[in-house]
């Protein structure tokens, strides 16, 4: 009996339609991948572009790799030689880890650029434990004692600040990135990033090594605090539509919606885009349930919409100050360029 229901399950199968060699909706891709990046604002700290002519899987790889997987160095390794502070060893090494680092090539303003020529993964170097080919030293050495004696009479009272200011680098192009900008300086009450207070008979005194790394492997190597994107968003007008209400009525489409995407026009007396509302819009229910009360039939077409593209993508990258904005970017698509190339020659080798 097991027999003969095997042999029917199969003939069963058998006599079934071969499935399509790929599903109906990937067939045909919905929007070709062209991409074309359109920068609207860009410091050395961020930038905002719109990414077009895509699909959301492009804009989340390329958010994905900006976050995870752009290389950049960071305290690897702590070596403590004294530390009389009031943090233990692990903690301090926790926070030198997290201190953003910059490289500048001398003959470079961009910071960032080209690490990958200049460092090698630890992993790949060929040295027995560290060479500056793969790794950066920092010392750091502060004594209260020693360097009080060197401040105003009116502050000799006060605890002193270890910043990362106080790490000295082996390498002229690798410093600790102290602030995102000048006005984050010049508001900032220490010299640098904070790193532990220290009093009277107290001391730091260590050396920290600096390695390349990927924030796949830890956080400390991410180089952006924030890369996010959102929906450019469609507002939809239908003018034969909005022509059948009144004054009032437009007033109160305007009023109802928090994001401000729609103005009355004081001379036509049509409604029309905010200027920004690109800007604005976050796709909330008011305009739908307020032009809702106003339709004569509830499957009647809506007076204004305002929908999500498909298609493009509004960026917002903050770095940490170890690499310029436009150079992330940069970098992620290099990563994924080179990702690309090595699925299409394993694809190759099959």
């Amino acid at each position: 009996l097991a027999f003969q229901s095997q042999l029917e399950a199969r003939n069963h199968r058998q006599d079934k339609p071969a499935p399509p060699p790929f599903p109906p909706h990937l067939e045909i891709m919905p929007h070709r991948r062209f991409p074309k990046v359109e920068i609207f604002e860009m410091a050395p700290h961020e930038m905002r572009f719109l990414l077009s002519d895509t699909d959301a899987s492009m804009a989340n790889s390329i958010r994905r790799i900006m976050i995870a997987e752009v290389p950049t160095l960071a305290i690897d390794l702590v070596e403590f030689h004294e530390n009389s502070s009031v943090l233990n060893d692990e903690y301090i090494a926790h926070r030198l880890g997290l201190i953003p680092l910059r490289y500048q090539a001398v003959d470079s303003l961009k910071g960032g650029n080209d690490i990958q020529g200049a460092f090698l993964p630890m992993r790949e170097c060929v040295c027995y434990e560290r060479c500056p080919r793969c790794s950066v030293e920092f010392e750091l050495e502060v004594n209260y004692d020693k360097e009080n004696a060197k401040r105003p009479e009116g502050e000799r009272d006060m605890p002193i600040t270890i910043t990362s200011k106080d790490l000295k680098s082996n390498n002229e192009c690798v410093s600790p990135a102290h602030f995102l900008n000048e006005e984050e300086a010049d508001e900032a009450h220490d010299e640098g990033i904070s790193i532990v207070k220290i009093g009277p008979g107290q001391c730091l005194k260590l050396k920290a090594v600096a390695r390349m790394g990927v924030a796949k492997e830890h956080a400390k190597w991410s180089p952006v605090a924030v890369a996010t994107y959102r929906f450019w968003p469609v507002i939809t007008i239908n003018e034969e539509l909005c022509a059948t209400l009144t004054l009032e009525q437009k007033q109160e489409l305007v009023d109802c919606c928090p994001d401000r995407i729609l103005e009355l026009d004081e001379v036509t007396g049509k409604l029309i885009e905010a200027e920004n509302a690109w800007e604005l819009a976050t796709y909330t229910e008011d305009l739908r349930v307020t032009q809702n009360t106003m339709k004569k039939r509830p499957e009647d077409d809506d007076f204004i919409s305002c929908v999500q593209s498909k298609d493009k993508f509004i960026f917002q990258v903050e770095t940490t100050g170890a690499i310029d904005a436009d150079e992330i970017l940069m970098a992620s698509l290099r990563v994924l360029k080179d990702r690309l190339n090595y699925l299409a020659q394993e694809v190759e080798n099959l």
